[in-house]
């Protein structure tokens, strides 16, 4: 008897792209090709690992180009997560022990919490519009009032795709001499990573943008030393202890290349305009955050009936993978903090779904995502 029950052979069109994507030719190519010519340690004195050494700081000098900042700016992790984790285990120590840290309300768990670790009552929200973007004038009076540590803005949203003003409040932050940290996580593969760089610190993962799970990067200051989490080594100049993963790392640097490169050759307006025939054909439905700048790939849709599960699962039967929302906050019992910082009713955030298209996804899948979400729709009514 197997182990893992086999899944019915259901053909599947995936609209999950923001939880993770499927890894893309490129990346797999150089993952392997990596592994094969890349056996040594970074570390090591010999030869082997001197190349190792050598094809990471390639991959360096190529990710500071895409985000404009120094390549020595630049420290592999293994995902968002641990990047997000590292700020604030940094900042902790960094900072004095009364200076505060203001974190938008929709910050992405893995920034709340760690934050509220490290720093308790000394977080402070940042709230958002109605439509779940920042409200950059209520930052302003504040600054006006007091000089926090450090102000965390995400570029993009993950759980509905509303893109945050991340530029203006990098520039009130130079203005106010206030470190900036930006998760960049939903917007790099998607949007041009160009300008990411000036910001203090900025994380991102592979997994994102048709990379590998478990690789990610931190963009640090180059002002001061970042204290590391993970301790137990020299690597990446003291600020992260640990073997890199080299063969991840250029696989990473292999799907960001095409993605850079799709957006410079590509019109994403295409792909939106896919998107938006699908959001008019959602009768009944209450988009988040629309009328607003959204990533060109995802919708965050109230829809009708009683329950945001029975709309994934009878999607799933009819093959269409989408979601519920953030996948790494699945499972909990509580609205999701996103929706409640948006101002919609508890009894409601149950009925929002999350549609994310990825590169590979064309007109004709969108079309056929808005028959089955019909057709599942008449079952739900009937």
């Amino acid at each position: 008897m197997p182990l893992v029950a086999a899944y019915p052979a259901v053909p599947m069109l995936y609209f999950d792209h923001n939880a993770t994507t499927p890894l893309c030719p490129a990346a797999r190519e150089a993952w392997l090709k990596a592994s094969e010519q890349f056996v040594g340690n970074p570390s090591s004195p010999h030869r082997l690992g001197a190349r190792a050494d050598r094809a990471l700081a390639a991959a360096r000098e190529q990710l500071a180009a895409y985000l404009g900042c120094g390549a020595q700016d630049i420290v592999w992790t293994s995902g968002a997560t641990e990047s997000n984790n590292l700020v604030m285990h940094h900042y902790e120590q960094a900072l004095a022990g009364g200076e505060e840290v203001w974190v938008s309300a929709i910050e992405h768990p893995c920034v709340i919490e760690a934050a509220q670790r490290h720093f308790g009552d000394r977080v402070r929200t940042l709230p958002v519009t109605a439509c779940g973007v920042l409200d950059v004038d209520t930052l302003r009076v504040r600054l006006a009032e007091q000089r926090p540590g450090l102000i965390a803005v995400m570029a993009a949203n993950n759980e509905t795709g509303v893109l945050q003003p991340w530029a203006e409040v990098h520039d009130l932050c130079l203005t106010h001499k206030v470190p900036f940290f930006c998760d960049a996580a939903q917007w790099i593969g998607k949007l041009p990573a160009k300008g990411l760089g000036e910001c203090d610190f900025v994380s991102g993962c592979a997994h994102k943008f048709g990379g590998p799970k478990g690789v990610g990067f931190l963009k640090c200051s180059s002002q001061g030393p970042v204290r590391s989490q993970l301790v137990g080594g020299p690597q990446e100049e003291g600020r992260r202890a640990g073997t890199e993963n080299v063969p991840s790392v250029l696989s990473m640097m292999a799907a960001l290349k095409e993605r850079e490169t799709l957006l410079a050759e590509t019109d994403t307006q295409e792909k939106e305009a896919w998107r938006n025939a699908f959001v008019m054909s959602l009768v009944g439905a209450k988009i988040l955050g629309q009328g607003e700048g959204r990533l060109w790939n995802t919708v965050s849709a109230l829809l009708p009936g009683d329950c945001r599960a029975r709309w994934v699962v009878k999607l799933d039967k009819a093959g269409f993978a989408v979601s519920t929302g953030s996948a790494c906050a699945s499972g909990k019992e509580a609205p999701s903090h996103v929706l409640t910082a948006m101002g919609v009713a508890a009894e409601e955030t149950d009925r929002v779904v999350r549609f994310s298209s990825g590169w590979e996804t064309t007109a004709e899948d969108w079309q056929a995502l808005t028959k089955g979400v019909h057709t599942v729709g008449r079952e739900l009514a009937g």
